[in-house]
């Protein structure tokens, strides 16, 4: 039985013969329900209509769609102390893209910041070995696809080695993740949280946002929680959610002060 993946969010779901009634995580205010109503593809479709983007991005190897399916994000390979991680997933696993991830070590852990880039992470696991998925459990809910290959984890922080640590910054979802890489890629370490922190279009800063299509502002006390969950942590770079939507240098600085910016404008219009 193919497993379906909704056009709209990227979600692949359990095997099933015909196509899910509904997709909670497009009905959800996070998100929307297609123009044209709910619709489905399977990867086999997937595959004939797309080829994946595999290149560089600020010194990583990253995976993507093209902009014009779901949502743009790209994975990277990240290369550190903890073994090499799968940072985010895409909807579409190709052979090509497993031979790049392979010539560069392979991957030992998937590891993804919040549900909409779930995506098809159960296919990617096994094509990849069987390789875990870590998510954090206040997500839960939103696994369509369930396997033993994820592995939930809980509270504030995991240390996955000396260098790397997952940190539940909540916010746009309860269990919204971000990964802080001490020492890497480049000099002064660097920060990749999914599209909790959002890095925005002129690359000097962040943004905070409940939903990004629907544009519901994040709520100040999940802001000022964000903000002391990563005090104290040094980096250099921001790798936010798609290509090129990165700070390079000065990332502590940026995101500091997008705190402060967000703050006081959600303040003052208050």
């Amino acid at each position: 039985m193919p497993c379906f993946i909704c056009e709209t969010c990227g979600t692949q779901y359990a095997p099933s013969a015909t196509p899910p009634e509904r997709c909670p995580v497009c009905e959800d205010e996070r998100q929307y329900v297609g123009w044209n109503g709910q619709t489905w593809t399977t990867h086999e479709q997937l595959a004939q209509r797309y080829r994946l983007r595999i290149e560089e991005d600020a010194g990583l190897l990253g995976i993507g769609l093209p902009t014009d399916f779901a949502i743009p994000q790209r994975a990277l390979l990240l290369p550190t102390d903890a073994g090499n991680l799968l940072w985010e997933c895409v909807s579409l696993v190709t052979d090509e893209a497993v031979v790049a991830l392979r010539a560069r070590g392979g991957v030992d852990r998937i590891v993804i910041s919040h549900p909409h880039f779930y995506t098809s992470m159960v296919e990617w696991s096994e094509a990849l070995g069987g390789v875990p998925i870590l998510l954090h459990e206040t997500d839960r809910e939103w696994v369509q696809h369930p396997s033993d290959r994820i592995e939930f984890w809980s509270g504030e922080r995991l240390s996955l080695s000396d260098d790397v640590t997952l940190i539940n910054v909540g916010g746009h979802f309860d269990g919204s993740t971000a990964l802080h890489w001490k020492r890497g890629p480049h000099e002064g370490g660097a920060l990749f949280p999914g599209d909790a922190l959002q890095v925005v279009f002129d690359r000097r800063h962040v943004t905070f946002m409940y939903s990004y299509p629907n544009y519901i502002p994040m709520k100040t006390r999940d802001v000022r929680t964000m903000r002391e969950r990563l005090r104290g942590l040094e980096f250099e770079d921001v790798y936010g959610y798609t290509w090129k939507r990165n700070i390079l240098g000065g990332g502590r600085k940026a995101v500091d002060a997008s705190f402060d910016r967000y703050l006081g404008a959600v303040m003052e219009v208050g």
